[in-house]
């Protein structure tokens, strides 16, 4: 950070002064950086931490949006610390995912269908504003009417929808692209079914998915790469999806990643990812647990591929089970049985079920802190990337305050 410096201007405040006025204050729920340059006053610890300067909130916010993506390698630094501490030594890792709010409203989104309605409409009221215009008599036009100004503002909307149809119609692209290589998947598992049963497969021969935008499909004018997704008290809201991998018995996240999809199932591919890339003197994940949400035989298959043991719930369980189905063990498991088979296996055994059940205790409640006790609900920056270095100072914030709570 000190080399993008080059001394020119007026003193700049140091970079390791800013960076932790920005970890204390993730870590304390003060994220705005109005707030943050308030609390260098009001607060003694902003004040200790700020040596007793006040940097402008100008000056916090270009220096986060400026020096995120260099804090992916510091969040890695830290887990080195949590090491030399004694504190970490990976094993098994937990994942899941929470829809954090994206900084755009969802009334600001503009459908497929909408946006062709509006548009007719505003072409419409461009031709009759030019009409009046044009017209030597103006005794048509409503008082106060200024044409130069409606044009503009018109020309400006029609613009904008445009650009929106044209994000539309490439995600619209995108969906198909995937839809069609999962159609053609699915077309040649049936038919390697029928010839290695010899006779026509069952059920309902699969669709080949339809070009195009559909009329639900929008974009939001406000942060045009977040989603509509699904919240889990029921609605929907723009946001993105946080991922995180916590170790089981520190409860650090070892893993984070950010994703625009509104469901978890692609990824485990990424998560892993991450895992891999981790320095060797952390130890080895063998070990994955995670919920049905991310349940896919090749999710499956992507694990002991990366030579850890998967742990993924193939459905929700019931509450209230009885005592056989509690405390039985499965009967063997036959020579023949594939990863997925193996992995079931694995979930029904009471070695299985305990670890499992270490799920809820670890990961869930890492996101109810987040949310309930640091205050984070809501991203402050736009854009997918800019959103992905903020959470990861979401999760080196959480980690400083996990470590001082493992120190202890």
């Amino acid at each position: 950070m000190k080399s993008a410096y080059t001394g020119r201007g007026s003193k700049a405040h140091h970079p390791e002064m800013l960076l932790a006025l920005l970890f204390y204050g993730y870590a304390t729920g003060v994220f705005s950086s109005r707030k943050l340059e308030q609390a260098t006053y009001d607060s003694l610890a902003f004040r200790y931490i700020a040596a007793n300067d006040h940097p402008d909130h100008d000056t916090i916010a270009n220096f986060r949006k400026r020096f995120l993506p260099l804090l992916n390698s510091l969040f890695v630094q830290i887990l080195l610390i949590a090491h030399q501490m004694g504190c970490l030594k990976l094993g098994k890792v937990s994942l899941d995912g929470t829809k954090i709010k994206a900084n755009a409203s969802k009334s600001h989104a503009l459908s497929w269908k909408y946006a062709n309605q509006l548009e007719i409409q505003l072409k419409a009221e461009v031709e009759e504003l030019l009409r009046l215009a044009e017209e030597a008599d103006n005794s048509e036009r409503p008082d106060g009417l200024d044409i130069p100004k409606e044009l503009s503002r018109r020309e400006k909307r029609l613009n904008a929808i445009t650009r929106a149809k044209e994000e539309i119609e490439r995600r619209a692209a995108a969906r198909h692209d995937k839809e069609r290589a999962e159609y053609e998947e699915k077309l040649a598992e049936r038919k390697a079914k029928e010839q290695k049963n010899g006779k026509k497969a069952g059920g309902k021969k699969p669709k080949p998915p339809e070009p195009g935008p559909r009329d639900k499909d929008q974009v939001n004018l406000t942060d045009e790469e977040s989603r509509i997704m699904p919240l889990a008290g029921g609605g929907f809201d723009q946001c993105y999806n946080a991922q995180a991998s916590v170790d089981l018995d520190t409860m650090l996240i070892v893993g984070q990643h950010l994703s625009q999809s509104p469901n978890d199932k692609q990824e485990i591919a990424p998560a892993l990812e991450v895992l891999g890339n981790l320095p060797k003197q952390l130890g080895t994940v063998d070990h994955l647990i995670s919920d049905a949400g991310y349940f896919s035989e090749a999710n499956v298959r992507s694990c002991l591929k990366a030579q850890i043991l998967a742990l993924i719930s193939i459905h929700r369980d019931k509450h209230n089970q009885s005592l056989k189905e509690r405390f039985c063990e499965p009967a063997a498991l036959p020579g023949t049985a594939d990863a997925v088979e193996t992995m079931k296996h694995r979930l029904q055994t009471q070695t299985g079920r305990a670890l499992y059940a270490r799920r809820k205790s670890t990961v869930e409640p890492v996101f109810g802190l987040i949310k309930a006790v640091m205050g984070f609900r809501q991203f402050l920056l736009r854009g997918v990337e800019s959103v992905r270095g903020e959470w990861n100072l979401v999760c080196v914030a959480w980690n400083l305050k996990r470590l001082h709570a493992l120190r202890g």
